[in-house]
């Protein structure tokens, strides 16, 4: 539940506390640096556990 709230407020934390830092991370910082929604989107999937 925390980290679904992060994934939307903070993505890259919500990845990082999810995976640690990894592939999922960095693409995730790169996502939220070109545009925010992306990755919100890539953070919940990551933390769901549907990628």
């Amino acid at each position: 539940m925390i980290e679904i709230v992060l994934a939307v407020l903070l993505p890259p934390l919500a990845v990082f506390l999810h995976d640690g830092i990894g592939t999922s991370f960095w693409i995730n910082i790169i996502l939220t640096l070109l545009f925010i929604i992306p990755g919100i989107i890539h953070a919940l999937l990551v933390v769901t556990d549907s990628i």
